[in-house]
């Protein structure tokens, strides 16, 4: 049984040739028939992961860069998610906050204590941004810093104080403050809360739906009134679990206009799987296998950290669960398990990256479909295709394609478009990594080669084609 993923984009008349029509799968994409925006796929360098990051050689540093964000020789991802500190140092993998002492009062100024780094993820955002071309940067906070919080302390849960339902403060009502404390970023997107039904031993903070609701109507006018010059949009609540973040959305809907998107977390076993009734777009924005040993596998038997996993994974969520954007946790790391995609392995001063098969897998998507790309329908992929379809900004068509059957000849048939300039096509397997492959701009791309057999006939492949608009 092959196992397979393919991707392309165009807008065009029929891919195939008559002479060929009866000897595959034709797939037909329909541009008139829309469903949701794509915002991007992302990762975070959150809790000094970008710290580890920037202690590898400056030639890592560039491959590991490039790995997460070239859309040449990368996954091309573009969105990154960074942490907003709430600790009072950088103890263990602690994010420093921006202003780690007590003012003693809400009513009194901030002090702040900008180091220019922010735990090494201004350098990270600052390549992604100039050097790749990056336009998504969505900050989020864990917690508020201690001070500010019914139990004194940025981590092991405790709320904000001043919310209805909250222990009183003895230092008062520090609502307002923590929201001047948020519109000081500079970002598209912010966050003001991360699994808010979690207490943890590191940075946490609790809130309730009605609470979240009643700290919106105090962050979003702050915002508007900040001399921001780009406004962030506030984004809720990273609840863990898409059922979890469903079951918070009746409470916001009185806040709905001041909402620019909907998230959540979702990580080992908890992947969106349905469409969340949300007026605003829906983004995945956390999601690992953090139970398995490190594994760069593509496909060896469906286990949760290989990259045929993660690829079913991104489809479902966004062709069953109309997902908007898909994030990973981490994207480079030490340590000896799947919660990141680009692995650091060896010691100081010889450390280099060696990327997963998820990272592959995550960029067969993100190299092909876009920022403001449409979801559009597509038909005829029969039984074993899992098929899906897209429109870039630049007029181009993204289909996706995963192959759960045996080998066959796939062609893209895209309805009512003007014409194409070229053919193009990537395949990832067990040996290649979005390489390319040979496409017939008339015809059939060449079938993709038969994939590395793993226990009997079971194998796995990741096909990719790109057509570009005349």
């Amino acid at each position: 049984m092959l196992r397979s993923l393919l991707a392309a984009s165009s807008a065009s008349e029929p891919l195939l040739t008559r002479s060929h029509r009866q000897s595959g799968t034709t797939i037909t994409v329909d541009l008139s028939k829309t469903y949701q925006n794509i915002d991007g796929f992302g990762i975070s360098q959150a809790f000094q992961r970008a710290v580890q990051m920037s202690k590898l050689p400056v030639s890592e540093q560039r491959r590991a860069l490039d790995m997460l964000f070239s859309t040449t020789n990368g996954a091309g991802l573009s969105i990154l998610r960074n942490g907003i500190g709430s600790s009072p140092d950088m103890s263990s993998d602690h994010m420093v906050s921006i202003a780690p002492k007590n003012p003693g009062s809400p009513s009194k100024p901030l002090n702040y204590a900008w180091d220019g780094s922010d735990n090494k993820q201004l350098w990270v955002s600052q390549e992604a941004v100039h050097t790749y071309g990056v336009k998504t940067i969505y900050a989020d906070a864990w917690s508020a810093p201690g001070y500010m919080k019914t139990n004194g302390n940025d981590a092991n849960g405790g709320t904000l104080c001043g919310l209805s339902g909250a222990a009183r403060c003895s230092t008062g009502d520090w609502r307002q403050a923590y929201a001047d404390y948020l519109s000081n970023v500079t970002i598209t997107h912010l966050g003001f809360i991360n699994e808010p039904e979690l207490t943890t031993s590191y940075a946490s903070m609790r809130f309730t739906a009605a609470q979240a609701a009643e700290f919106i109507r105090v962050l979003h006018p702050t915002i508007a009134k900040s001399n921001l010059t780009t406004k962030p949009a506030i984004a809720c609540c990273d609840t863990e679990g898409w059922n979890s973040q469903a079951s918070m959305l009746g409470s916001l809907r009185a806040v709905d206009n001041m909402l620019g998107l909907v998230r959540l977390t979702a990580v080992d076993t908890s992947q969106p799987s349905s469409p969340m009734n949300a007026r605003q777009p829906v983004w995945q924005t956390e999601a690992a296998d953090l139970q398995g040993a490190w594994t760069s596998a593509w496909y060896s038997r469906g286990s949760a950290g290989e990259g045929w996993t993660w690829a079913n994974n991104v489809y479902t969520a966004l062709v069953n669960a109309n997902a908007s954007a898909y994030l990973y946790w981490i994207g480079v790391q030490a340590g000896n398990t799947n919660s990141h995609m680009v692995h650091i392995a060896g010691t100081a001063p010889n450390t280099r990256v060696e990327a997963s098969k998820r990272l592959w897998a995550l960029g067969q998507w993100s190299r092909f479909v876009r920022p403001g790309a449409v979801r559009v329908a597509v038909s005829g992929a029969g039984s074993s295709l899992r098929t899906a379809g897209f429109r870039n900004v630049d007029g181009s068509v993204a289909v996706v394609v995963i192959n759960s059957g045996n080998a066959a000849k796939v062609g893209v048939k895209v309805a009512g478009s003007n014409g194409m300039a070229a053919a193009k096509a990537w395949v990832t397997d067990n040996t290649r990594d979005i390489g390319v492959l040979e496409a017939n701009f008339d015809g059939w791309p060449r079938q993709c080669e038969r994939p590395v057999e793993v226990y009997g006939d079971r194998g796995a492949v990741s096909c990719g084609w790109e057509w570009r608009a005349a």
